[in-house]
């Protein structure tokens, strides 16, 4: 079985892929760290490396859905294809940072690639808004992330937002969690595992956001 977690940056993302794999067993997977080879280019000329450093990301988070898909155990990630694509990339585009050319092209590669793999059987989209990403973002104190700006994380949201309503075609389950501390809080946590089991194992609803 695959699950995933999906969230904007500070939404608890990768707390909770640790819980829930510890929990159930699974295997915890996170995205590949790797040395893009476009980075350095990208970031001297942002539009005209675009294309090239999204497709690398796209070839990497691929190869590593393959790896997903070839397990005989029940695995959990932390941020999955569907996010590179619909999300950051579909930001990039938007910021005008790749072609409509390009970014057709980008699809089309994407849409081959999901041909021939399958969906996972739960996506769990971790809801937060931007003033609770900002208070998780500064309590974990990463020096990379102090600098990322409000209008960002909004853009991010409302791609997520598009994500997960009109485009992705799976399973899955909003959790809100601006009122939930389900790191410290056991009966928050709780409520986030019955939800699983319940939709999982039991009655589901399409879209069902957990209360908090």
């Amino acid at each position: 079985m695959y699950i995933a977690i999906a969230g904007n940056i500070g939404s608890g993302k990768t707390t909770l892929t640790k819980m829930l794999a510890r929990h159930y067993g699974w295997e915890a997977r996170f995205e590949a760290v790797t040395d893009n080879p476009y980075l350095e280019d990208y970031y001297k000329d942002i539009r005209r490396w675009s294309f090239a450093l999204e497709v690398y990301f796209l070839k990497e988070r691929f190869r590593d859905l393959m790896r997903v898909a070839q397990a005989d155990h029940t695995v959990i990630q932390d941020r999955s294809i569907f996010e590179g694509v619909y999300v950051f990339t579909a930001n990039n585009k938007a910021m005008g940072n790749l072609s409509d050319r390009d970014f057709e092209t980008y699809m089309e590669l994407f849409e081959q690639m999901m041909s021939i793999v399958r969906l996972p059987e739960l996506m769990i989209y971790l809801r937060a808004s931007v003033p609770h990403l900002v208070q998780n973002i500064q309590k974990r104190g990463r020096d990379y992330e102090q600098s990322i700006q409000l209008e960002y994380l909004q853009n991010l949201n409302e791609r997520y937002e598009d994500f997960i309503f009109k485009h992705y075609k799976g399973r899955v389950m909003v959790v809100d969690v601006d009122d939930l501390d389900f790191e410290h809080v056991s009966k928050d946590f709780a409520g986030i595992v019955d939800k699983i089991d319940r939709t999982l194992f039991g009655l589901f609803s399409p879209i069902a956001p957990i209360a908090p």
